[in-house]
């Protein structure tokens, strides 16, 4: 109870995170590494929980003598693999249903055939680069699964991009210690970047496809 009341103390409630990473800090003290691994498979699979907050917090729990390092590494990244498994399983088997039947966001078989495409000679570098992407990691699963990169690829890229996440944030809440929760909401100016960016490209997208010339009609 001691310690609980450390890490309430420690959370800045005006944060608008604060009560996401509240959540996660009470369910690993519950559950301990099967927390790590259930919050992470959930960040993972489009859930938003804060998953550098996850390792960040685990590593804060080494520190404290709770857990081994190899620990919560590995649970860590097992939660990641599994969360964006299911994710891509999501985009994979439901491609018709998300995409082509869909009236909210109705894309035509010739446009997804375009995106296959473009995903299959860009698609690794997407997949390793945006595992590393914070927000943009959990999702690119999706596309993944919808352009149907072979599984073990995409398993092999997905690994590569969430190991440098899962481990650096892991060693530095070790490194840390109690001070875990400044280093969060320094960290979590990037999060305001991606979002920036994000909002950026929609509206430069919106912005093409409004201003695109109405392709010409020949007389009867």
């Amino acid at each position: 109870m001691g310690r609980r009341m450390l890490h309430a103390m420690l959370l800045p409630h005006a944060s608008l995170t604060g009560p996401l990473v509240e959540f996660c800090v009470n369910v690993i003290d519950d559950t301990g590494l099967w927390g790590v691994f259930l919050l992470m498979g959930a960040g993972s699979a489009c859930i938003p929980i804060p998953s550098e907050a996850v390792m960040l917090f685990a590593g804060f729990t080494v520190s404290e003598g709770h857990h081994s390092l190899l620990a919560i590494l590995v649970a860590g990244f097992l939660g990641n693999m599994v969360g964006s498994w299911i994710t891509y399983a999501i985009g994979y088997y439901g491609r018709i249903d998300l995409m082509e039947r869909n009236k909210l966001i109705h894309v035509s078989p010739a446009r997804l055939e375009r995106v296959d495409g473009w995903f299959r000679r860009h698609g690794d570098i997407t997949v390793f680069v945006c595992r590393m992407v914070p927000l943009v990691r959990a999702f690119i699963s999706l596309p993944a699964g919808l352009a149907k990169m072979p599984f073990w690829r995409f398993t092999w890229l997905t690994a590569l991009g969430s190991i440098p996440w899962v481990v650096g944030f892991g060693l530095l809440g070790r490194a840390v210690g109690d001070e875990w929760e400044k280093w969060r909401e320094h960290l979590s100016i990037l999060d305001y970047i991606v979002v920036a960016a994000l909002v950026v490209l929609v509206f430069y997208w919106l912005y093409k496809r409004i201003t695109r010339e109405p392709p010409a009609t020949t007389g009867a």
